[in-house]
């Protein structure tokens, strides 16, 4: 299978990790040759198994940073470069969140905040590491669906550049590498594993590439992203022993009426979203006990006094979509 661009699919079934690893291995080291090449590590599956493909081919002339947009869960950022560091690769961080917040502010609509995230990320804060570092080439985690989803019009995904026609040589000033996409999600969770990382990476739930943003209805503030932070943290936590594909926390856009103390109380309304599928392109919700979904709803509204109302989304994919945004 071919997406419209002529990038050809290797399905999981067809896949020999050993194999595509040495193989991309040696189309890194041969694409950037005595050059340095940067990348941006997330902890998600696939911007870790790029880390990990470009060191083996590049070692220390892989530049790897960590952008710190004030938009990811709980405590990620230092979790994730601790982690990559004891594993003999260099993270920096990069703190960016005024930059991506100013960017964001005042937008509702999904494309125009997923553009204002895709142009901070590479003219702002990429283009400017790449000025400073001179590095030629930077390494995305970009995966076959994205590609797919972005040209099919479903969502335009942040990685996606090139394949939009961008020359990113003129726009950015470096030349894209995209190893892994050929291959969905579970095809990167195999190479991920066969590369030696942990099962709590290669096993982690997909996480959108604008982060908690794209779980925000509406207006992106950093109050709004601390609410739907707490709320993933929790729904994270409960759902963590169920075979899902994915599960998350959208934060709506409108107030609702609830109750607090015997009288009546507007505030935000938190909708739960729990996927079983295999590859993202088609989905259905999971059949949650109830006694689950009403546990969540508590802790999430004694937890978060600010929130009045927990729903749970029960629309298959199509015509509904994994993320909200």
């Amino acid at each position: 299978m071919k997406t419209k661009d002529g990038i050809r699919e290797i399905r999981l079934e067809e896949l020999n990790a050993d194999e595509f690893i040495r193989q991309k291995v040696g189309e890194i080291s041969s694409a950037v040759g005595s050059d340095l090449a940067v990348n941006a590590l997330s902890g998600g599956v696939d911007s870790s198994t790029v880390t990990l493909l470009a060191h083996r081919a590049l070692g220390d002339r892989l530049k790897t940073y960590f952008i710190e947009n004030g938009l990811m869960r709980e405590g990620e950022p230092q979790r994730v470069v601790s982690f990559f560091r004891k594993l003999g690769i260099k993270v920096e961080m990069v703190d960016a969140r005024k930059q991506f917040f100013s960017a964001l502010k005042g937008l509702t609509d999904p494309e125009e905040k997923r553009e204002a995230i895709t142009q901070t990320f590479y003219r702002e804060v990429f283009g400017k590491l790449v000025k400073e570092s001179g590095v030629k080439f930077l390494l995305h985690g970009t995966i076959y669906t994205d590609v797919e989803e972005t040209l099919a019009g479903v969502k335009r995904q942040h990685n996606i550049l090139e394949q939009l026609g961008i020359d990113t040589q003129k726009e950015y000033g470096y030349t894209v590498l995209e190893p892994l996409v050929e291959l969905r999600k579970p095809a990167v969770r195999k190479v991920a594993k066969v590369l030696g990382l942990p099962q709590e990476i290669y096993e982690r739930k997909p996480f959108p590439g604008p982060a908690l943003a794209a779980r925000v209805i509406g207006k992106v503030t950093p109050e709004r992203i601390e609410t739907v932070r707490k709320a993933t943290k929790i729904v994270e936590e409960e759902l963590a022993a169920t075979n899902a594909f994915q599960y998350l926390a959208i934060l709506h856009s409108d107030m609702v009426t609830g109750m607090r103390k015997g009288r009546r109380a507007y505030g935000s309304q938190i909708e739960l979203r729990c996927w079983d599928s295999k590859d993202a392109v088609t989905g259905k919700p999971t059949r949650l006990p109830h006694d689950i979904m009403e546990k969540l709803a508590d802790r999430i509204t004694s937890e978060m006094p600010q929130v009045v109302s927990v729903t749970y989304n029960i629309t298959r994919k199509p015509p509904s979509t994994i993320e909200a945004v």
